[in-house]
């Protein structure tokens, strides 16, 4: 991994705070999927949410500098298409000049602390519609978590359908990222089995006016062929911060990836802060089980 200058950074945010825009502007970027149709994405809009911890380190993702130095080495790896992000990591990865060529993904809602009492509540707090087009960004992405307990899972559903419509009318990617959840003494859990991943499938699908732009950002649970069956939409696989050996992630990810619907990768945690440390193996064995598939379609990216 390559040392980046964090000092003119810190300055460039200081002194000259409207260099994002300037670079936003005349960033160079992809007009299209890859040829075979596929996304390796990389996510990385944990911090935002509170949730900082990967690989069995509470805090591994709380130093900015060694988060954004392994960005960028995942980045910079062949085949690596995109990131996910909230506005400050973005906007670092802009100035560090990471971002030619890549998709990007907004994450818009932010508002649901890991750990927190409100933590279902899933509020709008980063990204909206406007400013991911204002950007040149390709799209958004909202987690969508829905439990049937909480009366408040409407108000995330309805934001949801909001952002949906919005990115739709911008012609941008709506990443939706449903969970079903419960609370199992006291702590929000998403419920991993095949019936609430298939119907959480059913209602991110319906929400908004319009579903051309939407796309699924789904966990892998059991029997993922009877999930994709639920939907025609295009699908990338999540990669969570799974606790098993990494033999077993790996084999579920490549016999989903090569079901109908499935585009792809995001994954984040398990890529940039893996068991051995090596970012860019992690990375390079994730993206040749992406594009080493048959080709997807070809076209325009929503």
């Amino acid at each position: 991994m390559r040392e980046l200058d964090f000092d003119a950074l810190r300055r460039t945010r200081a002194h000259h705070p409207e260099a994002v825009l300037e670079v936003a502007a005349g960033r160079r970027r992809p007009p299209h999927l890859p040829a075979d149709g596929r996304l390796m994405l990389i996510a990385a809009d944990h911090p935002a949410r509170g949730a900082i911890g990967a690989g069995g380190d509470p805090t591994a993702m709380g130093d900015r500098e060694e988060l954004l130095t392994r960005l960028v080495a995942a980045l910079e790896r062949p085949g690596v298409d995109g990131v996910l992000g909230t506005a400050d990591i973005l906007e670092d990865l802009l100035l560090l000049g990471a971002l030619d060529d890549k998709v990007i993904i907004g994450s818009m809602n932010r508002g649901g602390l890991a750990g927190a009492s409100f933590e279902l509540d899933d509020r709008f707090t980063g990204y909206d519609a406007e400013t991911i087009a204002a950007m040149r960004f390709d799209g958004g992405k909202m987690l969508t978590r829905i439990d049937y307990d909480d009366g408040g899972s409407i108000a995330t559903l309805e934001a949801s359908a909001r952002a949906v419509d919005q990115l739709a009318d911008r012609g941008l990617m709506a990443m939706v990222e449903p969970f079903i959840s419960t609370r199992v003494d006291g702590k929000l859990t998403n419920v991993l089995t095949t019936d609430a991943v298939v119907r959480s499938v059913g209602i991110a699908s319906g929400l908004g006016r319009t579903s051309r732009h939407t796309w699924l950002k789904l966990p892998v649970v059991p029997d993922m062929a009877q999930v994709m069956r639920a939907t025609t939409l295009p699908t990338l696989l999540l990669g969570g911060d799974p606790t098993g050996p990494p033999e077993e992630y790996l084999a579920a990810w490549q016999a989903t990836l090569a079901l109908p619907g499935v585009r792809g990768l995001i994954v984040g945690r398990t890529l940039l802060f893996p068991p051995d440390g090596d970012v860019g193996a992690a990375v390079d064995t994730a993206v040749a089980m992406v594009h080493s598939g048959q080709p997807a379609h070809d076209g325009a990216m929503a």
